[in-house]
């Protein structure tokens, strides 16, 4: 059985010569080895789809449209449903008035040198563009079809064009003694880049005991329980082994502050990530999310690239320069506010009792002598 990948290889490279037929003849016995539920059988059958109506087999490629109408993927049966609109979408007719004729001479032979000159001098006094006077009507809209149609182009040119990486960080601070770092990288190509492969490989043998998920088009790295110390450890280390796979060096600084007072504390964060060098690398999307325990508010400089709630910061950050960022929120300060409780309820189990006791009780007393 030929794989994914030499299927693959073998339609895209037919789909891009124009060989419709044998692109259909192709896929049709292997098609099903690839099920509808998987990412490789939907993308075989939208090339399918294309190549049908390159030969204008509409009807055979509505059926396997209704295939995908079917999957449990919402994207998938979108995508489907445009597609069945452009199928039952009417041909656009080209007008005659758009067609330029062009008059044949019969009299230009090749006789000889001399004469074929003298004929040339001729013929550039003639105007072979018919240009006379008559009104060729007003110009008429595109029709439906034409903008279903380009709809449909760039719906198969998306998944052939995107190369796009989004690398996702997601520093959770909401306990500032046990902090989480999430790293997720997706690549929305329909296959990872070698220095995306190169990189998980470092990073599964740097952090073996880290919670790691890996899928096709997908990497994922989990730290739990750690200090601001043991943070900024994993994320240097994360930061440097990108930097060496990208060919430049890139640093992260986090420094913490804080402020006490009776009942809170007011903490203070600075975040500096150095991308001077990691310029060069196209399509590639770097978002870093701080997730709070209150509401935070930005003490820098105002930041086009940040997205802020009440308890999530989305930082978007630019490559081949500094970004930087600084926040603060409040917390409660639990220390003091559980010895103030204890303190409470023992102050209130003495006075109960003492004022117990000077009431006295309702039972009777023995006479004295």
């Amino acid at each position: 059985m030929k794989t994914y990948e030499q299927v693959l290889e073998t339609v895209e490279l037919a789909l891009a010569k124009g060989e419709y037929h044998y692109c259909i003849e192709y896929l049709l016995p292997v098609i099903e080895s690839f099920p509808l539920s998987s990412k490789e059988g939907v993308n075989l059958r939208t090339i399918l789809i294309t190549a049908l109506c390159g030969i204008n087999k509409k009807d055979e490629a509505k059926r396997f449209c209704k295939e995908l109408l079917k999957s449990y993927d919402n994207k998938t049966r979108e995508n489907a449903k445009y597609l069945i609109e452009v199928i039952d979408s009417p041909d656009i007719k080209k007008p005659e008035n758009w067609n330029v004729e062009f008059e044949y001479y019969q009299s230009l032979n090749k006789q000889s040198l001399n004469s074929l000159s003298k004929k040339k001098e001729v013929v550039k006094k003639k105007k072979f563009i018919n240009v006379s006077d008559t009104p060729t009507g007003a110009t008429k809209p595109f029709q439906q079809g034409f903008s279903l149609i380009i709809i449909f182009i760039l719906l198969l040119l998306i998944p052939l064009l995107s190369g796009c990486v989004k690398v996702e960080n997601t520093l959770d601070i909401t306990e500032t003694d046990s902090i989480t770092n999430n790293l997720v990288i997706e690549s929305k190509y329909m296959k990872k880049f070698p220095w995306q492969i190169k990189f998980e490989d470092k990073i599964k043998d740097i952090f073996p005991d880290s919670e790691i998920a890996q899928e096709e088009s997908t990497f994922s790295l989990k730290n739990k329980n750690l200090n601001l110390e043991n943070t900024k450890q994993v994320l240097k280390i994360i930061q440097n082994t990108a930097g060496e796979l990208a060919g430049g060096s890139t640093n992260i600084e986090i420094n913490r502050t804080q402020k006490n007072f009776i009942f809170f504390k007011k903490y203070f964060y600075r975040v500096d990530l150095d991308l001077n060098s990691i310029e060069n690398i196209d399509n590639l999307e770097l978002i870093f999310k701080i997730i709070h325990p209150n509401k935070a508010t930005l003490t820098g400089n105002n930041n086009s690239n940040l997205e802020i709630t009440r308890n999530l910061i989305i930082w978007k950050l630019n490559l081949g320069q500094m970004n930087s960022l600084e926040f603060s929120f409040w917390s409660w300060n639990k220390l003091i506010i559980g010895l103030s409780i204890i303190l409470i309820i023992i102050i209130l189990a003495y006075s109960l009792r003492f004022y117990r006791f000077k009431l006295g009780t309702d039972l009777p007393q023995l006479p004295s002598k």
